[in-house]
Protein backbone atom coordinates (compact mmCIF):
# COMPACT_ATOMS: atom_id res chain seq x y z
CA UNK A 1 0.00 0.00 0.00
CA UNK A 2 1.14 3.11 -1.18
CA UNK A 3 2.41 6.31 1.71
CA UNK A 4 -0.60 8.10 2.80
CA UNK A 5 0.05 11.64 3.53
CA UNK A 6 -2.42 12.60 6.61
CA UNK A 7 -3.24 16.32 6.97
CA UNK A 8 -3.72 17.59 10.60
CA UNK A 9 -6.99 17.77 11.18
CA UNK A 10 -7.11 19.89 14.36
CA UNK A 11 -3.87 22.11 12.09
CA UNK A 12 -6.98 22.87 9.30
CA UNK A 13 -9.60 24.04 11.48
CA UNK A 14 -6.97 26.47 13.30
CA UNK A 15 -6.07 27.71 9.83
CA UNK A 16 -9.71 28.10 8.73
CA UNK A 17 -10.43 30.04 11.85
CA UNK A 18 -7.67 32.44 11.56
CA UNK A 19 -8.72 33.65 7.78
CA UNK A 20 -11.79 34.08 7.91
CA UNK A 21 -11.80 37.93 7.31
CA UNK A 22 -9.90 40.34 5.68
CA UNK A 23 -6.04 40.26 6.76
CA UNK A 24 -3.36 42.82 6.73
CA UNK A 25 -4.33 45.78 8.81
CA UNK A 26 -8.61 46.07 7.76
CA UNK A 27 -9.20 48.83 10.40
CA UNK A 28 -11.76 51.56 9.54
CA UNK A 29 -14.93 52.87 10.17
CA UNK A 30 -17.86 54.32 7.88
CA UNK A 31 -16.09 53.02 5.16
CA UNK A 32 -16.89 54.02 1.50
CA UNK A 33 -18.71 51.60 -1.15
CA UNK A 34 -15.40 49.94 -2.63
CA UNK A 35 -13.62 51.19 -5.65
CA UNK A 36 -11.16 49.60 -8.35
CA UNK A 37 -8.39 51.88 -9.73
CA UNK A 38 -5.59 50.89 -11.73
CA UNK A 39 -6.00 47.11 -11.00
CA UNK A 40 -6.29 47.89 -6.92
CA UNK A 41 -9.01 48.36 -4.33
CA UNK A 42 -9.76 51.26 -2.47
CA UNK A 43 -12.27 52.51 0.10
CA UNK A 44 -12.08 55.88 2.34
CA UNK A 45 -13.34 56.23 6.16
CA UNK A 46 -14.03 58.72 8.50
CA UNK A 47 -11.36 61.13 9.05
CA UNK A 48 -9.68 61.73 5.89
CA UNK A 49 -7.58 58.35 5.47
CA UNK A 50 -8.60 54.71 3.92
CA UNK A 51 -7.30 51.18 3.02
CA UNK A 52 -5.72 50.41 0.01
CA UNK A 53 -5.50 46.23 -1.42
CA UNK A 54 -3.63 44.80 -4.48
CA UNK A 55 -5.70 42.14 -4.65
CA UNK A 56 -9.49 42.43 -2.92
CA UNK A 57 -7.60 40.30 0.39
CA UNK A 58 -4.91 41.79 2.00
CA UNK A 59 -5.67 45.59 3.37
CA UNK A 60 -3.57 47.96 4.37
CA UNK A 61 -3.70 52.22 5.12
CA UNK A 62 -2.40 54.46 2.36
CA UNK A 63 -5.47 55.76 1.19
CA UNK A 64 -5.55 59.23 1.25
CA UNK A 65 -8.74 61.88 1.06
CA UNK A 66 -8.38 65.87 2.23
CA UNK A 67 -10.83 67.20 3.96
CA UNK A 68 -11.40 65.07 7.23
CA UNK A 69 -14.99 64.94 7.86
CA UNK A 70 -16.90 61.35 8.21
CA UNK A 71 -18.42 58.78 5.67
CA UNK A 72 -17.20 58.84 2.52
CA UNK A 73 -18.50 57.64 -0.42
CA UNK A 74 -16.93 57.17 -4.12
CA UNK A 75 -18.11 56.37 -7.36
CA UNK A 76 -16.25 56.19 -10.82
CA UNK A 77 -18.25 58.48 -13.17
CA UNK A 78 -16.65 58.18 -16.50
CA UNK A 79 -12.45 58.74 -16.61
CA UNK A 80 -12.91 60.35 -13.17
CA UNK A 81 -13.74 59.43 -9.16
CA UNK A 82 -16.46 61.43 -7.64
CA UNK A 83 -16.04 61.66 -3.57
CA UNK A 84 -18.68 62.72 -1.25
CA UNK A 85 -18.58 63.20 2.34
CA UNK A 86 -20.03 65.05 5.64
CA UNK A 87 -18.30 67.82 7.56
CA UNK A 88 -19.10 67.43 10.93
CA UNK A 89 -22.58 66.76 12.20
CA UNK A 90 -23.31 63.19 13.27
CA UNK A 91 -23.70 64.91 17.01
CA UNK A 92 -19.94 65.29 16.52
CA UNK A 93 -18.46 67.71 18.70
CA UNK A 94 -21.61 68.64 20.11
CA UNK A 95 -23.80 69.86 17.21
CA UNK A 96 -25.77 68.60 14.22
CA UNK A 97 -25.04 71.25 11.95
CA UNK A 98 -23.16 69.95 9.07
CA UNK A 99 -22.35 70.23 5.58
CA UNK A 100 -22.08 67.42 2.52
CA UNK A 101 -19.28 68.37 -0.26
CA UNK A 102 -17.71 67.20 -3.25
CA UNK A 103 -14.62 67.03 -5.19
CA UNK A 104 -13.05 64.72 -7.74
CA UNK A 105 -9.92 63.01 -8.93
CA UNK A 106 -8.06 61.47 -11.87
CA UNK A 107 -7.00 58.47 -9.73
CA UNK A 108 -7.59 57.33 -6.47
CA UNK A 109 -3.23 56.23 -6.36
CA UNK A 110 -1.95 58.71 -4.26
CA UNK A 111 1.50 57.86 -5.78
CA UNK A 112 -0.06 58.45 -9.51
CA UNK A 113 1.52 62.51 -11.12
CA UNK A 114 -2.41 62.67 -11.94
CA UNK A 115 -3.60 62.64 -8.28
CA UNK A 116 -5.50 65.75 -7.74
CA UNK A 117 -8.30 66.78 -5.76
CA UNK A 118 -10.68 69.34 -7.00
CA UNK A 119 -11.96 71.97 -4.35
CA UNK A 120 -14.61 70.80 -2.63
CA UNK A 121 -18.12 72.01 -3.62
CA UNK A 122 -20.83 72.53 -0.79
CA UNK A 123 -24.13 70.51 -2.04
CA UNK A 124 -26.18 70.18 0.93
CA UNK A 125 -26.41 71.69 4.49
CA UNK A 126 -27.74 71.52 7.69
CA UNK A 127 -28.24 74.15 10.58
CA UNK A 128 -28.34 72.23 13.60
CA UNK A 129 -31.98 72.74 13.94
CA UNK A 130 -33.90 71.35 11.32
CA UNK A 131 -35.53 67.95 11.41
CA UNK A 132 -32.36 66.23 9.57
CA UNK A 133 -28.43 65.93 9.84
CA UNK A 134 -25.96 66.65 6.64
CA UNK A 135 -23.62 63.57 7.41
CA UNK A 136 -23.08 60.23 5.94
CA UNK A 137 -23.60 60.69 2.23
CA UNK A 138 -23.87 58.05 -0.70
CA UNK A 139 -23.72 58.49 -4.47
CA UNK A 140 -25.97 56.58 -7.12
CA UNK A 141 -25.66 57.11 -10.73
CA UNK A 142 -29.07 55.79 -12.30
CA UNK A 143 -27.98 53.42 -15.09
CA UNK A 144 -31.64 53.81 -16.47
CA UNK A 145 -31.39 57.59 -17.09
CA UNK A 146 -27.77 58.91 -16.18
CA UNK A 147 -29.29 60.68 -13.42
CA UNK A 148 -26.98 61.06 -10.03
CA UNK A 149 -28.57 60.66 -6.44
CA UNK A 150 -27.20 61.48 -3.10
CA UNK A 151 -28.35 60.40 0.11
CA UNK A 152 -27.43 62.11 4.09
CA UNK A 153 -28.97 61.83 6.95
CA UNK A 154 -28.78 60.23 10.30
CA UNK A 155 -31.39 59.30 13.40
CA UNK A 156 -31.51 62.99 14.12
CA UNK A 157 -34.27 63.72 11.63
CA UNK A 158 -34.89 62.61 8.30
CA UNK A 159 -32.86 60.82 5.58
CA UNK A 160 -33.07 62.59 2.20
CA UNK A 161 -32.39 62.61 -1.43
CA UNK A 162 -30.70 65.13 -3.55
CA UNK A 163 -30.06 65.35 -6.89
CA UNK A 164 -26.37 66.27 -8.32
CA UNK A 165 -24.95 67.25 -11.66
CA UNK A 166 -23.00 64.02 -13.09
CA UNK A 167 -20.58 66.38 -14.71
CA UNK A 168 -20.09 69.08 -12.05
CA UNK A 169 -20.77 67.17 -8.70
CA UNK A 170 -22.37 70.26 -8.16
CA UNK A 171 -26.60 70.22 -6.94
CA UNK A 172 -28.98 70.18 -9.64
CA UNK A 173 -29.91 73.89 -10.20
CA UNK A 174 -33.70 74.60 -8.25
CA UNK A 175 -33.71 70.60 -7.12
CA UNK A 176 -35.19 70.73 -3.25
CA UNK A 177 -34.53 67.69 -1.00
CA UNK A 178 -36.61 64.80 -0.28
CA UNK A 179 -37.57 63.04 2.89
CA UNK A 180 -37.66 59.40 1.76
CA UNK A 181 -36.52 57.68 5.59
CA UNK A 182 -36.43 57.81 9.22
CA UNK A 183 -34.90 55.71 12.37
CA UNK A 184 -31.67 54.73 10.41
CA UNK A 185 -28.02 56.23 8.70
CA UNK A 186 -25.79 55.79 6.50
CA UNK A 187 -27.79 54.90 3.82
CA UNK A 188 -26.93 53.50 0.28
CA UNK A 189 -29.09 53.62 -2.79
CA UNK A 190 -28.78 50.53 -5.09
CA UNK A 191 -30.60 49.79 -8.58
CA UNK A 192 -31.23 46.26 -10.06
CA UNK A 193 -33.58 44.82 -11.99
CA UNK A 194 -36.11 47.84 -12.02
CA UNK A 195 -36.07 48.60 -8.30
CA UNK A 196 -34.42 51.24 -6.32
CA UNK A 197 -33.05 49.63 -3.12
CA UNK A 198 -32.36 52.12 -0.20
CA UNK A 199 -30.23 50.24 2.51
CA UNK A 200 -30.19 51.83 5.52
CA UNK A 201 -28.13 51.34 8.98
CA UNK A 202 -30.43 51.16 12.31
CA UNK A 203 -29.53 50.79 15.52
CA UNK A 204 -26.57 52.44 17.94
CA UNK A 205 -22.83 52.48 16.84
CA UNK A 206 -19.52 53.58 18.63
CA UNK A 207 -19.65 51.45 21.62
CA UNK A 208 -17.24 48.49 20.41
CA UNK A 209 -18.68 45.19 21.31
CA UNK A 210 -22.16 46.84 22.96
CA UNK A 211 -22.68 48.69 18.99
CA UNK A 212 -26.40 47.36 17.66
CA UNK A 213 -25.85 48.69 13.98
CA UNK A 214 -27.80 45.92 11.64
CA UNK A 215 -28.45 47.12 7.78
CA UNK A 216 -32.31 47.46 6.85
CA UNK A 217 -33.50 47.90 3.42
CA UNK A 218 -36.58 48.60 1.43
CA UNK A 219 -37.38 48.98 -2.09
CA UNK A 220 -39.06 51.35 -4.83
CA UNK A 221 -39.98 51.40 -8.21
CA UNK A 222 -38.99 55.02 -8.31
CA UNK A 223 -36.08 56.52 -6.88
CA UNK A 224 -37.84 59.14 -4.75
CA UNK A 225 -40.02 56.69 -3.28
CA UNK A 226 -41.77 55.64 -1.10
CA UNK A 227 -39.35 52.76 0.01
CA UNK A 228 -41.56 49.84 1.25
CA UNK A 229 -40.21 46.23 2.82
CA UNK A 230 -40.65 42.82 2.13
CA UNK A 231 -44.08 43.48 4.45
CA UNK A 232 -45.23 47.05 2.96
CA UNK A 233 -43.50 49.15 5.54
CA UNK A 234 -42.33 52.14 4.77
CA UNK A 235 -38.99 53.44 5.62
CA UNK A 236 -40.24 56.38 6.04
CA UNK A 237 -42.24 55.08 8.79
CA UNK A 238 -39.25 53.25 10.33
CA UNK A 239 -39.81 49.87 7.90
CA UNK A 240 -36.72 48.12 6.69
CA UNK A 241 -35.81 44.58 5.87
CA UNK A 242 -32.85 42.82 7.50
CA UNK A 243 -29.77 42.29 5.52
CA UNK A 244 -26.79 41.94 7.85
CA UNK A 245 -26.67 41.66 11.65
CA UNK A 246 -24.56 40.25 14.48
CA UNK A 247 -22.82 37.12 13.85
CA UNK A 248 -19.72 34.88 13.42
CA UNK A 249 -17.99 37.22 16.30
CA UNK A 250 -18.48 40.04 14.98
CA UNK A 251 -21.09 42.31 15.52
CA UNK A 252 -22.23 46.35 14.49
CA UNK A 253 -22.33 46.42 10.45
CA UNK A 254 -23.01 49.55 8.82
CA UNK A 255 -22.06 51.34 6.43
CA UNK A 256 -23.45 49.34 3.29
CA UNK A 257 -21.85 49.22 0.13
CA UNK A 258 -22.25 46.81 -2.81
CA UNK A 259 -19.38 45.80 -5.72
CA UNK A 260 -20.76 43.80 -8.95
CA UNK A 261 -17.68 41.57 -9.66
CA UNK A 262 -19.17 39.84 -12.93
CA UNK A 263 -22.47 38.80 -14.01
CA UNK A 264 -24.13 36.51 -10.53
CA UNK A 265 -21.31 37.47 -8.54
CA UNK A 266 -21.84 40.29 -6.14
CA UNK A 267 -19.94 41.42 -2.89
CA UNK A 268 -21.02 43.62 -0.19
CA UNK A 269 -19.08 45.77 2.00
CA UNK A 270 -19.48 47.52 5.78
CA UNK A 271 -18.00 47.99 8.40
CA UNK A 272 -18.24 46.06 11.62
CA UNK A 273 -18.42 48.13 15.06
CA UNK A 274 -16.22 45.91 16.21
CA UNK A 275 -14.76 42.34 15.89
CA UNK A 276 -13.94 40.13 18.62
CA UNK A 277 -11.42 38.33 16.86
CA UNK A 278 -9.50 41.94 16.49
CA UNK A 279 -9.67 43.06 20.17
CA UNK A 280 -12.68 44.94 19.53
CA UNK A 281 -11.70 47.23 16.70
CA UNK A 282 -13.74 48.73 13.89
CA UNK A 283 -12.80 46.60 10.85
CA UNK A 284 -13.73 46.25 7.02
CA UNK A 285 -16.17 43.98 6.32
CA UNK A 286 -16.70 41.81 2.63
CA UNK A 287 -19.69 39.30 2.41
CA UNK A 288 -21.14 37.70 -0.26
CA UNK A 289 -24.26 39.86 -1.45
CA UNK A 290 -26.99 37.11 -2.34
CA UNK A 291 -30.79 37.88 -3.75
CA UNK A 292 -33.68 35.76 -2.11
CA UNK A 293 -36.54 36.94 -3.81
CA UNK A 294 -35.97 39.72 -5.17
CA UNK A 295 -34.28 41.15 -1.63
CA UNK A 296 -30.74 41.41 -0.77
CA UNK A 297 -28.96 39.56 1.87
CA UNK A 298 -25.50 39.26 3.32
CA UNK A 299 -24.14 35.82 2.75
CA UNK A 300 -21.98 33.81 4.74
CA UNK A 301 -17.93 33.89 4.99
CA UNK A 302 -16.77 30.93 3.51
CA UNK A 303 -14.58 29.30 5.53
CA UNK A 304 -13.64 26.09 4.12
CA UNK A 305 -13.81 22.62 5.36
CA UNK A 306 -14.97 19.25 3.72
CA UNK A 307 -17.34 18.61 1.91
CA UNK A 308 -18.98 16.96 -1.25
CA UNK A 309 -18.94 19.15 -4.36
CA UNK A 310 -21.97 19.12 -5.99
CA UNK A 311 -22.87 20.01 -9.51
CA UNK A 312 -26.10 21.99 -9.65
CA UNK A 313 -26.66 20.65 -13.19
CA UNK A 314 -27.47 17.33 -11.79
CA UNK A 315 -26.75 16.63 -8.84
CA UNK A 316 -24.09 14.70 -9.05
CA UNK A 317 -20.39 15.08 -6.97
CA UNK A 318 -17.57 15.41 -8.07
CA UNK A 319 -15.23 12.18 -7.66
CA UNK A 320 -12.39 10.92 -8.39
CA UNK A 321 -12.13 8.62 -11.17
CA UNK A 322 -11.36 5.54 -9.61
CA UNK A 323 -12.77 2.21 -8.93
CA UNK A 324 -16.52 2.20 -7.27
CA UNK A 325 -15.56 -0.06 -3.94
CA UNK A 326 -18.20 -1.74 -2.73
CA UNK A 327 -18.86 -1.87 1.53
CA UNK A 328 -19.32 -5.49 3.06
CA UNK A 329 -23.07 -5.61 4.71
CA UNK A 330 -25.22 -8.39 5.82
CA UNK A 331 -28.07 -7.72 4.55
CA UNK A 332 -31.91 -9.34 5.37
CA UNK A 333 -34.22 -9.58 2.87
CA UNK A 334 -36.51 -6.52 3.90
CA UNK A 335 -39.92 -8.33 4.07
CA UNK A 336 -38.00 -10.83 6.86
CA UNK A 337 -36.79 -8.02 9.08
CA UNK A 338 -37.49 -8.78 12.48
CA UNK A 339 -38.23 -5.71 14.46
CA UNK A 340 -36.75 -6.90 17.61
CA UNK A 341 -32.74 -7.58 16.33
CA UNK A 342 -30.26 -5.36 17.76
CA UNK A 343 -29.34 -2.78 14.97
CA UNK A 344 -25.79 -2.32 14.49
CA UNK A 345 -24.70 1.14 12.72
CA UNK A 346 -22.49 0.39 9.11
CA UNK A 347 -19.21 2.54 9.87
CA UNK A 348 -18.79 4.66 6.75
CA UNK A 349 -16.06 3.78 4.08
CA UNK A 350 -12.48 4.74 5.08
CA UNK A 351 -9.80 5.93 2.85
CA UNK A 352 -6.83 3.21 4.55
CA UNK A 353 -9.59 0.46 2.97
CA UNK A 354 -8.80 2.06 -0.72
CA UNK A 355 -6.31 4.55 -1.38
CA UNK A 356 -4.11 1.48 -2.16
CA UNK A 357 -6.29 0.35 -5.47
CA UNK A 358 -5.67 4.25 -6.31
CA UNK A 359 -3.10 5.10 -9.34
CA UNK A 360 -0.31 6.66 -8.04
CA UNK A 361 0.12 10.01 -10.45
CA UNK A 362 -2.42 11.57 -11.98
CA UNK A 363 -6.49 11.01 -11.37
CA UNK A 364 -8.91 12.34 -13.89
CA UNK A 365 -12.18 13.94 -11.92
CA UNK A 366 -15.40 13.15 -12.98
CA UNK A 367 -18.81 13.58 -11.15
CA UNK A 368 -21.39 10.22 -10.30
CA UNK A 369 -23.81 9.72 -7.73
CA UNK A 370 -22.59 10.64 -3.89
CA UNK A 371 -21.98 7.42 -1.88
CA UNK A 372 -20.46 8.92 0.92
CA UNK A 373 -17.08 7.24 -0.23
CA UNK A 374 -13.56 8.72 0.14
CA UNK A 375 -12.97 9.88 -3.38
CA UNK A 376 -15.89 12.15 -3.12
CA UNK A 377 -15.01 13.44 -0.24
CA UNK A 378 -12.94 17.30 -0.87
CA UNK A 379 -11.45 19.61 1.78
CA UNK A 380 -11.20 23.26 0.83
CA UNK A 381 -8.00 25.08 2.92
CA UNK A 382 -7.44 28.11 2.65
CA UNK A 383 -4.42 29.32 1.47
CA UNK A 384 -3.63 33.10 3.16
CA UNK A 385 -0.38 33.74 1.87
CA UNK A 386 -0.35 33.03 -1.71
CA UNK A 387 -2.96 36.00 -2.13
CA UNK A 388 -7.16 35.95 -2.69
CA UNK A 389 -10.16 38.12 -3.95
CA UNK A 390 -12.09 40.81 -2.91
CA UNK A 391 -13.16 39.35 0.41
CA UNK A 392 -11.45 35.64 0.45
CA UNK A 393 -8.29 33.87 -0.09
CA UNK A 394 -7.82 31.45 -2.52
CA UNK A 395 -8.05 27.71 -1.25
CA UNK A 396 -6.47 24.31 -2.01
CA UNK A 397 -8.75 21.59 -2.80
CA UNK A 398 -7.35 18.22 -1.73
CA UNK A 399 -9.40 14.85 -1.49
CA UNK A 400 -9.82 14.39 2.51
CA UNK A 401 -6.66 12.88 4.70
CA UNK A 402 -4.66 13.38 1.92
CA UNK A 403 -2.65 15.72 -0.26
CA UNK A 404 -3.76 14.76 -3.43
CA UNK A 405 -5.10 18.22 -4.75
CA UNK A 406 -7.35 19.98 -7.80
CA UNK A 407 -5.46 21.25 -10.29
CA UNK A 408 -5.84 23.12 -13.66
CA UNK A 409 -4.07 21.41 -17.01
CA UNK A 410 -2.86 23.51 -19.68
CA UNK A 411 -5.10 21.87 -22.42
CA UNK A 412 -8.13 23.63 -19.75
CA UNK A 413 -8.92 20.62 -18.14
CA UNK A 414 -9.07 19.45 -14.53
CA UNK A 415 -6.63 16.77 -12.94
CA UNK A 416 -5.91 15.29 -9.69
CA UNK A 417 -1.75 15.66 -8.64
CA UNK A 418 -0.59 12.99 -6.12
CA UNK A 419 1.16 16.25 -3.50
CA UNK A 420 -0.07 19.62 -3.50
CA UNK A 421 2.79 22.01 -4.53
CA UNK A 422 1.48 25.02 -3.72
CA UNK A 423 1.46 25.78 -7.75
CA UNK A 424 -1.25 28.49 -8.84
CA UNK A 425 -2.56 25.90 -11.15
CA UNK A 426 -3.63 24.19 -8.18
CA UNK A 427 -5.33 27.47 -6.19
CA UNK A 428 -8.78 28.12 -6.43
CA UNK A 429 -10.90 31.22 -6.03
CA UNK A 430 -14.36 30.18 -4.48
CA UNK A 431 -17.54 32.78 -4.46
CA UNK A 432 -20.91 32.45 -3.98
CA UNK A 433 -23.15 33.93 -6.57
CA UNK A 434 -26.19 35.60 -6.15
CA UNK A 435 -28.48 32.74 -5.94
CA UNK A 436 -26.61 30.87 -3.55
CA UNK A 437 -24.49 28.51 -5.57
CA UNK A 438 -20.65 28.58 -5.84
CA UNK A 439 -18.21 29.50 -8.97
CA UNK A 440 -15.21 27.94 -8.60
CA UNK A 441 -11.84 29.20 -10.78
CA UNK A 442 -8.54 28.32 -11.01
CA UNK A 443 -6.14 30.81 -9.92
CA UNK A 444 -4.01 30.40 -13.72
CA UNK A 445 -4.21 27.87 -16.38
CA UNK A 446 -0.26 26.73 -16.89
CA UNK A 447 1.19 27.83 -19.66
CA UNK A 448 -0.54 31.09 -19.62
CA UNK A 449 1.35 33.50 -16.96
CA UNK A 450 -1.73 35.76 -15.32
CA UNK A 451 -4.61 35.30 -13.68
CA UNK A 452 -7.37 33.36 -15.14
CA UNK A 453 -10.60 35.39 -14.77
CA UNK A 454 -12.96 33.80 -17.36
CA UNK A 455 -12.95 29.39 -16.70
CA UNK A 456 -14.54 27.83 -14.09
CA UNK A 457 -15.30 24.59 -12.87
CA UNK A 458 -17.93 23.65 -15.69
CA UNK A 459 -20.10 20.49 -15.85
CA UNK A 460 -19.85 19.61 -19.79
CA UNK A 461 -22.02 16.64 -19.01
CA UNK A 462 -23.53 14.69 -16.33
CA UNK A 463 -20.25 13.10 -15.40
CA UNK A 464 -17.99 15.09 -17.42
CA UNK A 465 -16.26 17.90 -15.47
CA UNK A 466 -13.95 20.51 -17.36
CA UNK A 467 -12.86 24.07 -17.30
CA UNK A 468 -15.21 26.95 -19.35
CA UNK A 469 -16.08 30.00 -19.94
CA UNK A 470 -18.44 30.89 -16.82
CA UNK A 471 -21.66 31.46 -17.50
CA UNK A 472 -24.16 32.64 -15.06
CA UNK A 473 -27.08 31.63 -17.09
CA UNK A 474 -26.18 27.92 -17.07
CA UNK A 475 -26.14 25.26 -14.17
CA UNK A 476 -23.06 24.39 -15.83
CA UNK A 477 -21.14 27.01 -14.27
CA UNK A 478 -22.94 26.30 -10.47
CA UNK A 479 -22.06 23.98 -7.67
CA UNK A 480 -23.16 23.64 -4.15
CA UNK A 481 -20.96 22.25 -1.24
CA UNK A 482 -22.87 19.67 0.85
CA UNK A 483 -21.59 18.36 4.47
CA UNK A 484 -22.64 14.79 4.87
Amino acid sequence: MKKLVLLSLISLSLCVLQVSAQVGQPYIHDPSTIAECEGKYYTFGTGGGGLISDDGWAWHGGAERPGGGAAPDVLKIGSRYLIVYGATGGGLFGGHNGRILTMWNKTLDPKSPDFHFSEPIEVASSDGMEDCDAIDPSLLLDPTTGRLWATYGTYFGSIRLIELDPTTGERVRGNVEKDIAIDCEATDLIFRDGWYYLLGTHGTCCDGVNSTYNIVVGRSRNVTGPYLDNVGRDMFHGGGKMVVAAGDRVCGPGHFGRVVIDDGVEVMSCHYEADFDQGGRSVLGLRPLLWKNGWPVAGDRFRGGTFEIESERRGYALELAVDFVRINQERQPFWQIDPNETVTPIANQRLDEVIGGWPEGEIPVRTGDYMFRPHQRWTLTPVPEKGGILGGPYYRITIEGTQRALAATADKEITTVPVYTGDDSQLWRVEQLVDGTFRLMPKTIPGTGVINKRLCLYSAGDSTPTLADYDFGSDNSKWNFRNH
